[in-house]
């Protein structure tokens, strides 16, 4: 019997691309990474790799015609690529998730308008935009965020009443920017959802992240919170996931406050970093789920079998190995990343406890 094997297109090159080519693989589906750079992660593990500017139309058409379906890992692509390979070949998630996800205000926007809770919010173009909100909401502080292209901590200023408004404006090098409230929250949790073409969910239970210099650091597996808010988180999922006709896999960060209420934070229209332990600890991961859904298979059952820790390895983590390399029960995955640099995640390792 003839196998018929669809070869997945992949716009990105980093660990989340890696790791999505690898659980492709398993599934016995090729995969063409296209990335602006050489040696990049994921290029090391997929046979197929094209070296090219996301603007380069040529390029473009050139590895849309070699593959049969097309998705990313980080939301960044420019938004006109996605436009224009959706005129040659399937792209999942699609511009509209892609959109959202990329603009912070049209995210908030978004998030409202399906009734899902967000801290308090304001559009700001100017830096006396700043003064008339935090006038309004009668505080001294807020944190004022890029509408784009902030991501671990990036585009993002904590401001407070004691500083300069034209400093911490001009500090963004922006010209369009959302002015967020404070929210006095617990911790914060993320949920993973899975849809794939015929509709069908799979949702992965919440997990808790710890962040060390606005850099996800530790998820933890079972998050300690009460089955109504578990429930909740993922009822937020699904909604968000049927709102925009969902293919593949989403991620939505929330806060828990001190009175035990949700706050949506933001959404990642990919596979995340916080469900890096889905790979050792579940039935079926994030990234098999991503790569199932796209292509046309029926989502996998995302049920833990273990409880887990996720420990990054950022930049000079890495000379952490050993001890790790020691622990039974710690599985270690490496990026293929050369140098450790600051901020930079090289690996992370997903520990099983009882």
């Amino acid at each position: 019997m003839a196998v018929n094997s669809k070869t997945l297109g992949i716009l990105g090159g980093g660990q989340l691309g890696r790791m999505s080519a690898m659980a492709a693989e398993r599934l016995g589906i090729t995969t063409h990474i296209y990335c602006p750079e050489a040696g990049c992660p994921a290029s090391l593990v997929a046979p197929h790799f094209t070296c090219a500017k996301y603007e380069d139309e040529q390029a473009l058409k050139e590895f849309a015609n070699a593959v049969d379906v097309i998705s990313y890992e980080f939301e960044n692509i420019p938004l006109k690529t996605i436009e224009f390979l959706q005129t040659l070949k399937p792209v999942y998630p699609d511009s509209k998730l892609l959109e959202v996800s990329q603009n912070r205000l049209k995210e908030k926007e978004f998030l409202n308008s399906i009734d899902i809770p967000t801290a308090p919010w304001a559009p700001c173009r100017k830096s006396d935009d700043i003064k008339v909100t935090l006038e309004s909401w009668k505080t001294g502080q807020c944190i004022i965020k890029t509408a784009r292209f902030g991501y671990d901590g990036k585009g993002q200023v904590f401001h407070r009443d004691s500083d300069n408004i034209s400093d911490s404006w001009s500090s963004l090098n922006t010209e369009e920017a959302v002015i967020e409230g404070i929210i006095d929250f617990d911790f914060e949790v993320s949920i993973i959802i899975a849809r794939d073409l015929q509709g069908q969910m799979a949702v992965y239970p919440p997990v808790k992240n710890e962040h060390k210099n606005h850099i996800l650091d530790k998820t933890f597996y079972p998050a300690p919170l009460p089955e109504n808010l578990q429930a909740e988180a993922a009822e937020m999922a699904r909604k968000i996931a049927d709102a925009v006709n969902l293919v593949g896999v989403l991620t939505l960060e929330l806060f828990v406050t001190k009175d035990g209420a949700l706050i949506a934070n933001e959404i990642a229209p990919r596979t995340h970093n916080s469900g890096h332990w889905t790979i050792d600890a579940c039935k079926v991961s994030q990234f098999e789920n991503h790569v199932r859904c796209v292509t046309g298979l029926s989502v996998g059952d995302p049920a833990p079998h273990s409880a887990a820790e996720m420990h990054n390895l950022i930049g000079d983590d890495i000379e952490r190995l050993e001890t790790y390399e020691k622990m039974e029960n710690a599985y270690i995955h490496l990026y293929g990343k050369t140098e450790a640099r600051k901020g930079r995640k090289m690996g992370h390792v997903t520990i099983l406890k009882e």
